[in-house]
């Protein structure tokens, strides 16, 4: 009696038995790596109540990071610039620039500017600025280089395997206290060593990796 199903039909369970897994394995590698940070949350634009050029002010003028977000190298969070602040110069710079309108209306009105924040951690993580400037850990290896952007994007996944990655080696990013905002200055390049700086020569500049640094 021949039989009702071919040879090769012996071979399915063995298939599925090693097929099923390995496709499982494959989309849970594929929704940890893809469905990450550095995918969907790199390159965040929101758009901004009032069309601010981090390229002019901080490329083309200059502007140094501190004089908007003054106060960052004592306090957990850099604060967003008030209104007073635009309007030290914009009170004559343009003053009379329809696009300008929200932050005139916000003068008039002393009501703060509706930014939107593209750097937000979530509430169960912790991030001091103070710290980590102390630490001499510069604007850019966050935020890269603002002097370049037209508008404001998140240029870093902020996920924990990323900030582990500091931690566990962050002398390439440390730079001297008078470099923490120079957009231009290369650790590298200038064959900085921390060992060698003042500011840090009695300080032993190694990062917790205990959930609890991080997490409260």
């Amino acid at each position: 009696m021949e039989p009702i199903f071919p040879k090769w039909t012996n071979r399915i369970p063995l298939f599925l038995g090693v097929g099923i897994p390995v496709l499982l394995v494959s989309i849970i590698v594929g929704i940890w790596y893809y469905f990450s940070p550095k995918f969907l949350a790199v390159g965040y634009e929101p758009e901004q109540p009032i069309a601010f050029s981090h390229q002019l002010h901080a490329g083309q003028m200059g502007i140094d990071c501190r004089y908007c977000h003054s106060g960052v190298e004592k306090t957990s969070f850099a604060p967003l610039p008030p209104t007073e602040t635009c309007m030290g110069c914009h009170n004559k710079v343009k003053k009379d620039s329809p696009r300008l309108k929200v932050l005139h209306e916000s003068y008039k009105n002393k009501t703060p500017i509706p930014w939107v924040h593209v750097y937000s951690l979530p509430r169960y993580s912790h991030f001091d600025h103070s710290a980590h400037l102390t630490a001499g850990v510069g604007c850019v290896t966050c935020h890269s280089r603002v002097d370049k952007m037209e508008v404001i994007s998140l240029a870093s996944p902020l996920s924990m395997g990323w900030c582990l990655e500091c931690h566990r080696d962050p002398v390439p990013n440390i730079r001297p206290q008078n470099q923490l905002t120079n957009m231009l200055y290369d650790p590298h390049a200038f064959g900085y060593i921390p060992s060698n700086d003042p500011d840090y020569k009695d300080k032993l500049i190694q990062p917790p990796q205990a959930c609890g640094a991080c997490h409260y």
